[in-house]
């Protein structure tokens, strides 16, 4: 693997990180400018100026054992406070001081994690269904792909004019878990085995949907795709305007997505008449999985297309796990020879290829510290109370909202699975969810509160995909008691929420506007 064989390398760029980064903890530098230089290395400063995050790279979101159990090793050993799963796949390490982010990252290193370029204008975590290669039903196993594409793009973590981001993501079905449709450059599955290719979509300011630039691609093939979206950014991006320097300006840079198809095409052929050979030939055999014997079903449990074996699904409540149940779950996984995690867009988290006894003690050791219902596994992202551009607390507003629909009892289903932002970025996905939040703030007698801007309608699977409408803003502190009114009269109707919706057209904005200016 790239990221084992370079790490030497890597770590020639480790020192210049370490002065910086005491040079900040000293006071010699403040937040913004160390904040321009410590996202090549997937770390930040957190909002306070007195910790640090560090973002895990886990290609195509794929935790082997192994990699499980470096985690689990610094949680303990450096005494972390606080861990976050993310919405791009990644496991981020919150509260850091200056000695433990430098340590930290330079023994990820040699556990084949790689955090460079986890943050600033660099390729980030390539992204992948999690349950690829184990999901009944899926088109293909697109696994492989994915991780070699991550192997691919880390060549590009230096190379010149990059966008602000560029996320690629590969999806197995049309459940489009990964937003492959639109990421800056998304890879579909196609029932026949290949691929459909989506380019310049992306959430956040101008949201956009993908443009399908190629169809029927060989798996094989994907690189040369890859290298041709870096081509067509070089030769078409805005480097001027930094808030503009994302593929997803170039449907309008270049007058619609038609002329973009083109233009992309244009770099595709130069690529591929370049003579420079990207072919994928070699990728790992997935291993070749039977069942003991032992059976198990119920909730969290998803029985996989090899017969007698099972994932179990656990969600952190705002994809914040207990310290304590993650390490133990990695000292139980050793003993599971097969058995790995899997990192979800929605912040969950599936532990696969387990026998059924083996899933059994997973689910056990998980379930104090897993969601309890659909609402539950709400996503949340870590907030403006960690993050230096958040403007919310999104965290803490999910932490309020569960509590009271739990205080509601409310039936499982009555209320969806929620994505709260606590700013416009949308790492909470909230542009295409169900019910979305983003932060925002509402003047009441002429002062600014905490607010969210409220978002309906969302949708991210394949051929269906939309952007929620934007309702108005809420206050902060009215949200739960607008949700659970919200479950309520579904609840009242003996329906889900998809039902009832469906049924009520207008009744959500009806409940709404009690609690609209």
């Amino acid at each position: 693997m790239i990221e084992t064989i370079h790490s030497e390398t890597w770590k020639q760029e480790l020192p210049a990180f370490r002065e910086k980064t005491a040079a900040f903890y000293a006071g010699e530098l403040d937040k913004a400018a160390y904040k321009g230089f410590s996202g090549f290395y997937g770390s930040y400063a957190q909002r306070d100026g007195k910790s640090s995050m560090l973002r895990l790279r886990m290609p195509a979101g794929r935790v082997t054992r192994e990699k499980l159990a470096f985690v689990a090793r610094v949680l303990r050993e450096y005494h972390v406070p606080r861990a976050h799963f993310t919405t791009c796949q990644t496991i981020q390490l919150h509260d850091l001081n200056c000695e433990q982010v430098c340590a930290i990252m330079e023994q990820a290193l040699d556990a084949g994690i790689v955090t460079l370029g986890g943050g600033g204008d660099f390729p980030r975590n390539v992204m992948c269904s999690p349950l690829s290669g184990v999901e009944q039903g899926e088109y293909f196993d697109v696994m492989p792909w994915a991780e070699a594409a991550g192997e691919y793009l880390l060549h590009f973590i230096k190379a010149e004019k990059m966008p602000r981001k560029l996320k690629v993501g590969f999806s197995n079905s049309p459940s489009n878990l990964t937003h492959a449709t639109y990421r800056d450059l998304g890879f579909a599955a196609r029932p026949d085995g290949t691929f459909d290719v989506y380019s310049a979509g992306g959430l956040g300011g101008n949201p956009r949907f993908g443009v399908r630039v190629a169809e029927a691609v060989e798996p094989r093939k994907i690189l040369y795709y890859i290298k041709a979206m870096w081509l067509t950014f070089r030769a078409y991006g805005n480097y001027e305007n930094r808030a503009k320097a994302r593929t997803r300006y170039m449907q309008e840079v270049l007058g619609g997505p038609e002329n973009y198809v083109r233009a992309y095409n244009e770099k595709l052929a130069e690529v591929l008449a370049s003579g420079e050979n990207l072919d994928i030939t070699r990728l790992e055999a997935p291993a070749d999985l039977a069942g003991d014997g032992s059976s198990i079903s119920g909730p969290r449990v998803i029985a996989q297309k090899q017969p007698g074996r099972y994932a179990v699904v656990w969600h952190p409540l705002g994809g914040q796990p207990n310290l304590e149940t993650l390490c133990a779950l990695s000292d139980a996984l050793a003993e599971m020879d097969a058995a790995e995690l899997r990192l979800a867009p929605d912040e969950s988290v599936y532990i696969i290829n387990l026998t059924g006894t083996q899933a059994q003690t997973v689910r056990d050791l998980t379930a104090s510290d897993s969601a309890q219902s659909l609402f539950e596994t709400s996503v949340s992202c870590i907030g403006g109370a960690t993050c230096q551009v958040g403007v919310r607390d999104s965290q803490k507003l999910l932490a309020a909202c569960v509590a009271a629909v739990r205080d509601a009892r409310l039936p499982d289903g009555a209320l969806p699975q929620i994505h709260i932002s606590g700013c416009p970025s949308s790492c909470g996905t909230h542009q295409t969810g169900v019910i979305g939040f983003r932060g925002a703030s509402r003047m009441v007698d002429g002062k600014p509160q905490a607010a969210f801007t409220l978002y309906v309608g969302g949708q991210s699977r394949q051929g269906e995909e939309a952007m929620g409408q934007e309702l108005g803003v809420l206050l902060e502190t009215e949200i739960p008691a607008f949700l659970v009114e919200v479950g309520q009269a579904a609840a009242a109707a003996g329906q889900d929420y998809v039902s009832w919706r469906n049924a009520n057209p207008d009744a959500l904005e009806k409940i709404a506007a009690k609690y609209l200016p």
